[in-house]
C-alpha cells in the first residue's frame, strides 16, 4: 500500500442466503481520514466492517490490505453485566497496552460515566452500558477504527463528543469508518460511503 494508505478494499463481494449482499466494492482509507458508511438496512454494512476487521464468519470475494491492527466497535455491547465498567475496560479482549484505575477512570469521565466506576455494568441503562464500550475510544492506541453504529442508545450531547473525538483522531493521523443512520455534523467533513444491497456505488 502506498504510505498514509491504513486500510485498502479491492473488489469485496459476499454471498449470503443466495443473494449477493454487495459485489465489487473498492476503497481506501487514509491518515486523517473519517469515512460515514450509511446504506438500508441489510445492505451488509456490519458484514463489511467484520470484514474489514478480519472477524467474518463466512468466505468472501476479494482481498482487505490493512496497516496495523484496528480497533473494532460492534454494535452489540460487549459489556459483561458482572463487572464494573473499570473493570470491563481492564478485561476486554481489545489488544491495547496495560491500562492502569486512573487511566480508564479518565475515559469513563469523558463518556459521562464518572461517578459509576464500581457499579455492576448490568445496573446501569443501555446507554451507560454502551458507553463503556466507547470509552475504548478515548483508550486505544489503533490509528484505524472500525465503528459500527456507534451512536446507538446515545444521546444528542454523547453524540456529539463522540463526532468530536473523531476529529481529535483524524487530526493525530488516525482514521475512522463508522456506519450510522444519522448524519454528521458539517464540521466533521466525513466522506460518505455508500453500500447498497447487491452493489457498491
Amino acid at each position: 500500500m502506498s504510505a498514509g494508505i491504513l486500510l485498502e478494499a479491492r473488489d469485496l463481494g459476499i454471498e449470503r442466503g443466495g443473494r449477493d449482499l454487495f459485489t465489487g466494492f473498492s476503497f481506501t482509507l487514509s491518515a486523517g481520514d473519517i469515512v460515514h458508511l450509511r446504506g438500508e438496512n441489510g445492505a451488509g454494512k456490519t458484514t463489511l466492517l467484520r470484514i474489514l476487521a478480519g472477524l467474518s464468519r463466512y468466505g468472501f470475494e476479494g482481498e482487505v490490505l490493512r496497516e496495523g491492527s484496528c480497533l473494532y466497535l460492534g454494535h452489540q455491547s460487549a459489556v459483561k453485566g458482572l463487572l464494573s465498567p473499570r473493570e470491563n475496560l481492564h478485561w476486554h479482549p481489545s489488544g491495547e497496552s496495560f491500562l492502569n484505575d486512573t487511566v480508564i477512570d479518565t475515559a469513563l469521565a469523558e463518556v459521562g460515566l464518572y461517578g459509576y466506576e464500581d457499579v455492576p455494568a448490568a445496573q446501569l441503562s443501555a446507554g451507560q452500558q454502551r458507553r463503556v464500550d466507547l470509552a475504548r475510544l478515548y483508550l486505544s492506541d489503533k490509528p484505524l477504527w472500525l465503528l459500527d453504529e456507534p451512536f446507538t442508545a446515545i444521546d444528542v450531547a454523547g453524540v456529539a463528543r463522540l463526532q468530536h473525538r473523531f476529529l481529535e483522531h483524524a487530526a493525530r493521523g488516525g482514521a475512522v469508518l463508522l456506519s450510522s443512520h444519522q448524519a454528521l455534523n458539517a464540521d466533521v467533513n466525513a466522506q460518505v460511503l455508500e453500500l447498497s444491497s447487491g452493489a457498491a456505488l
